[in-house]
């Protein structure tokens, strides 16, 4: 207003605009247009000002110079629909009551800057004061990410034909603020790095640093100069070549770029709106993310974030690995003194020394790897729920040695006590492999007690009398038979006289005459 006054002061005096937009500064149109208005209300150059100045006289001719923007055509559009935009503040920020009145049939055609601009002036109650805080410098392109992870709200889901909680997971890029955003049904380690590994997807790229919240899944132990990590998170950020920078816990303001995104996706993207499935929900929000929220001009970096990021973001992140991240959840578990553990429903054996220990359980969809520390103890195929996977190898040799005498095993063991031993239980397993499977753990238990040379040797001397028996190699190692340096000739069987009786009489005959 003092301008305006100093303008027209200025130009009743009798100097140029030129010269007046040069002392003062101001532009030239806006020189012209307050000579305008003073000469349609007969105030010519060289005359006196108004009697009550020009405040007075402005506030009265032109209020739109005193109030800027009052008596635009801008501001007129927005009067038309002011009760419009008293009942969408009611419901949720300045800038998603923009979007969706722009979005409307009809649709307002003004800037955010401007509808802003109106709402702070006649609707300022609708608007909470914000306290003034210091903004930190943007980081490099592609360097660091933020994480939230909360809740989205209720869903009615129409296969279940009841209300179910959602979660929403979303991941802004510090620099472009582009962002991703996945809905959850759980805040769980699987739901976690599957939505890592979906925004890495969506941006083709990963960010250099992942900055999250002091959560179970990522983060077990807050810390901030050593924070412990969940180990699934650990491979994650290890495949994709990410550092994890978690926040100090209760200081959200340590990823201020995320931290009220999840308001901005439960108003603008969730609120009023219904999906039939979560699939719908998570295609939706994608697009969204791209046509929504990536092109709306942002409130502190006044760009677009989608056209920063394919400009300039893009290119600066990590590529992603050749081969995909195999998701594992990581979770405690404690090793009985029947040497099983239970994971995922299933129980699984673990070496005998770890009993009643707690180990780390990895799972994947196909296998389950038990960890002391760091060391791998054993890894199992997964079993389904309600089954166990046992690895006789894990109990004492005493108490698994029956347990795993199978056939097969048997040969094994006999293979390497020696070639007549294996011949042994060969012959005994051929006959009758269930009647005789004891027999084949009584002589491979008589190895332990003789050595495998002292039985290699009487099942020699048994298999020699064709009587390859439990019992007959027990009684040659008892007799101390095996020891011997020459087996005996088997006992040969009379086999029939097969020449006739005439041939016996003869030699008969040919016996009395003294005949050889």
């Amino acid at each position: 207003m003092r301008d305006a006054g100093e303008v027209l002061a200025h130009w009743q005096a009798g100097r140029s605009i030129r010269s007046i937009a040069g002392s003062l500064g101001t532009s030239r149109p806006t020189i012209r247009k307050y000579i305008t208005i003073a000469e349609d209300h007969g105030y010519r150059e060289g005359g006196s000002a108004p009697p009550g100045g020009w405040r007075a006289f402005f506030q009265e001719a032109a209020p739109e110079v005193f109030n800027p923007g009052l008596g635009s055509a801008i501001f007129a559009e927005l009067r038309s629909r002011h009760d419009d935009i008293k009942e969408a503040l009611a419901h949720t920020n300045i800038m998603t009551a923009w979007q969706r009145l722009s979005d409307d049939e009809p649709g307002i055609k003004v800037s955010y800057s401007s509808f802003r601009r109106y709402v702070m002036k006649h609707l300022p109650e609708m608007v909470e004061g914000t306290p003034i805080t210091v903004r930190r410098e943007d980081p490099p392109l592609g360097e660091e990410a933020q994480i939230d992870f909360g809740y989205l709200g209720l869903w009615d889901d129409p296969l279940a034909g009841k209300k179910r909680r959602l979660w929403v997971f979303a991941m802004v890029l510090s620099h472009s603020r582009h962002m991703f955003a996945y809905a959850v049904p759980s805040m769980d380690q699987v739901n976690w790095l599957e939505s890592h590994v979906a925004a890495f997807e969506f941006w083709d790229g990963a960010p250099a640093r992942l900055v999250t919240d002091n959560l179970k899944d990522g983060v077990i132990k807050a810390d901030l100069y050593d924070p412990r990590f969940n180990r699934g998170y650990e491979e994650l950020a290890h495949h994709y070549g990410c550092l994890i920078d978690p926040a100090r816990a209760g200081k959200p303001k340590d990823k201020p770029r995320v931290e009220r995104v999840l308001q901005y996706i439960r108003s603008s993207f969730w609120a009023g709106r219904s999906f039939s499935s979560l699939d719908e929900i998570n295609r939706e929000m994608l697009q969204w993310c791209l046509k929504v929220a990536g092109l709306r001009i942002h409130g502190t970096t006044h760009q677009r974030p989608l056209e920063v990021f394919e400009a300039l973001e893009r290119k600066a992140l990590r590529p992603l690995p050749s081969e995909p991240f195999e998701i594992a959840t990581w979770l405690k578990a404690k090793v009985g003194w029947d040497c099983y553990f239970y994971a995922g429903g299933a129980g699984y054996t673990a070496p005998y020394p770890y009993a009643g220990k707690e180990v780390m359980v990895r799972l994947t969809p196909h296998l389950v790897q038990a960890y002391h520390a760091y060391e791998l103890l054993r890894t199992h195929v997964r079993a389904p729920k309600g089954k166990r996977s046992t690895n006789w190898d894990d109990f004492p040799p005493h108490k698994a040695a029956f347990f795993r005498r199978t056939p097969q095993r048997c040969r094994e063991q006999a293979a390497q006590m020696g070639e007549e031993v294996k011949k042994t239980v060969e012959a005994l397993l051929e006959d009758h492999l269930l009647y005789h499977l004891r027999q084949v753990h009584g002589i491979l238990r008589m190895g332990e007690k003789y050595g495998a040379g002292r039985l290699d040797a009487a099942c020699a001397r048994a298999n020699a009398f064709g009587d390859p028996s439990y019992r007959t190699v027990k009684n040659i190692l008892e007799k101390g038979l095996d020891q011997q340096l020459t087996l005996p000739l088997p006992i040969a069987t009379a086999g029939a006289f097969l020449r006739g009786p005439q041939e016996i009489l003869c030699a008969g005959h040919q016996g009395e005459r003294g005949l050889p």
